[in-house]
């Protein structure tokens, strides 16, 4: 019997080119587990640039268009438990700058919200740089 994921994908806005989900989650789960970390539950919610800037407002405070913002929702110490809102906006948009196919733009945006979830940050240049080398790390393992 299979187990249940404990990933799951909510989309407030269409995404039409999000393909091979279930290997996706699959994935992200690894991640956690190569992170030595232990999922208990993990939602994504894929949405607007101005429902994303609403929450950035709101919970954080940010008067400013992101990507990207999770919450560690977790109840404990040993089991993490998180929400992390995507803009579609921004990653078509992201991609379209760096020249990056929409399904490898989208795969780091959502590898870098269970990064965080693992305990990476990005605010200091060295923080940066071990997050862009963690998010190439398992970009490499999900487009080998």
């Amino acid at each position: 019997m299979p187990s249940k994921s404990k990933v799951y994908f909510f989309f407030n806005k269409k995404f039409p080119s999000f393909r091979n989900r279930n290997q996706l989650k699959k994935h992200i789960e690894s991640i956690f587990g190569r992170e030595k970390k232990r999922l208990a539950r993990l939602n994504y919610v894929f949405c607007s640039d101005g429902e994303l800037l609403k929450i950035n407002q709101q919970y954080l405070g940010h008067d400013y268009y992101t990507d990207i913002i999770t919450f560690d929702l977790s109840d404990s110490e040993t089991e993490i438990s998180g929400e992390v809102y995507i803009s579609v906006d921004r990653v078509r948009d992201n991609a379209a700058k760096l020249g990056e196919p929409i399904n490898t733009e989208l795969a780091r945006v959502i590898f870098h919200g269970a990064l965080h979830l693992c305990g990476y940050r990005d605010k200091s240049k060295r923080e940066k740089l071990l997050m862009r080398k963690k998010e190439e790390k398992y970009l490499q393992h999900h487009f080998p």
